[in-house]
């Protein structure tokens, strides 16, 4: 039996190569809403935000990695990467069941997540629009989808 002050599930999420820091805010304040463990970028870094109105970046851990290798090397032990793209092996974030511990990664709106990304992903998800969405606007989806009562894997 675990002790009570050990936590069974966690969740980070983060932006690769994020194009306007505008979106960071947003999502920050989103992640701390929605109970994340932690925030990161990889590549481009955090600037305070405007619209980051609950200085979230203060509130819960935030990590830089400069390189998708270096975020890769440091990735929580027992945590799965959920890459969301737009690909035809992702997954319909409706069908979805989130992992216990894992690291939501999203990429700018105009290239997406590099191949590497898309490569080591443990799970893609997907889900349906017109067009590519904000990525704060796309996180917030995500992380709205996690804190629903579905089942964890």
């Amino acid at each position: 039996m675990q002790p009570d002050n050990l936590k069974t599930e966690f969740f980070g999420i983060g932006i690769q190569n994020g194009k306007t820091p505008e979106n960071l805010g947003v999502l920050w304040r989103t992640a701390q809403n929605l109970g994340a463990s932690f925030i990161f970028t990889i590549g481009n870094r955090y600037a305070s935000q405007a619209c980051d109105t609950k200085n979230s970046v203060k509130s819960i851990p935030y990590f830089h990695y400069e390189n998708f290798d270096d975020f890769y090397k440091h990735l929580p032990k027992g945590a799965r990467i959920v890459g969301v793209e737009i690909t035809d092996e992702s997954e319909s974030l409706q069908d979805f069941c989130h992992p216990r511990r894992c690291v939501y990664l999203l990429g700018a709106e105009d290239h997406g997540l590099t191949k590497i990304a898309i490569r080591k992903s443990h799970f893609l998800v997907k889900f349906p629009s017109i067009q590519s969405l904000n990525v704060a606007v796309a996180g917030s989806i995500v992380l709205y989808d996690r804190s629903r009562s579905k089942p964890r894997v």
